[in-house]
């Protein structure tokens, strides 16, 4: 089922699904996960009633990363790369005549919106950053949690099971997520994504060497020079895949040189925690934006 509000560009050969509704400040949403994942089909259906409450206040313009969702895969093996993803992101944002935008980003997406305000800061107004672990010092804990993940993987089954344990109680997880991210496992495309990340092993090979790298290259430039933008951490305190201490730890990083630095911690929340704790989460992000 089509999200309200979806539309498609090209943005550089490559067709992508985004989401724009309403008016005034610009807000960009991106999700997390990544092309061919085996866990779950991450795209911008994660959202949910999350860009309802934006539009409420704001122009929230939600996009599907590269590979994921509905928009197309890497036209190049070279791109199965987080970088790549970092620059669809940035082209995409140019494709729609977006100049500058608050920047919001869940999970790999945290790492996303941050390495965009380094690498393009004319573009952010701001950054947020949500319950990433890509985006924090130090390792996950997603082996460990989802080490008992139902086989077949990718089917509704086994990715309602990923999604329940993800967050701090199922309640979040609806039939219409789980189908809309099922839906998208199903495609041929997808398929291609998880046979490259895996069986041809692009994910030891070319994504998550390239994601170290770049990684430790963009914690050098926010120890030295700073992300110079207002930005903000909200964190699920029941996320299972990345700790408080974790969160702490990018925080200090934050604002050792950004005096503009905000932390807010969503109690009873797990790794989708604009699910759990919506209301709080808008709250939270509103007051932020209007403010920065």
């Amino acid at each position: 089922m089509a999200l309200d509000g979806e539309k498609f560009i090209d943005v550089d050969g490559v067709r992508t699904r985004y989401v724009d509704r309403g008016t005034g400040d610009t807000i960009v949403l991106f999700h997390g996960g990544n092309f061919g994942s085996t866990g779950s089909a991450d795209a911008t259906d994660d959202w949910g009633g999350t860009i309802d409450d934006i539009a409420k206040w704001g122009r929230v313009v939600a996009i599907d990363k590269l590979g994921q969702g509905y928009t197309e895969n890497p036209k190049s093996d070279d791109d199965y790369t987080m970088a790549a993803v970092v620059k669809h992101a940035y082209q995409t944002l140019r494709a729609l005549s977006i100049e500058s935008a608050h920047l919001v980003g869940h999970s790999r997406g945290g790492y996303l919106t941050c390495r965009l305000t380094v690498d393009y800061p004319e573009i952010a107004k701001s950054c947020v950053i949500v319950s990433s672990n890509t985006c924090a010092p130090g390792t996950g804990g997603n082996e460990k949690a989802f080490a008992n993940q139902p086989k077949p993987s990718l089917t509704a089954e086994s990715q309602r099971w990923v999604l329940e344990h993800y967050s701090y109680s199922p309640d979040c997880v609806t039939d219409e997520w789980v189908e809309a991210l099922a839906a998208i496992a199903q495609q041929q495309s997808y398929a291609e994504a998880v046979e490259k990340m895996t069986q041809e092993g692009y994910l030891w090979t070319k994504f998550l060497p390239g994601l170290l790298t770049d990684k430790e290259e963009m914690f050098r430039i926010l120890q030295t020079r700073g992300i110079q933008r207002p930005v903000l951490q909200i964190w699920g305190y029941n996320d299972p895949t990345v700790s408080h201490a974790q969160a702490y730890d990018l925080y200090r990083i934050l604002a050792e040189k950004e005096r503009r630095a905000r932390w807010q911690t969503l109690n009873e929340a797990g790794h989708f925690c604009y699910r759990e704790q919506r209301k709080r989460f808008n709250e939270v992000l509103q007051s932020f934006i209007t403010n920065a």
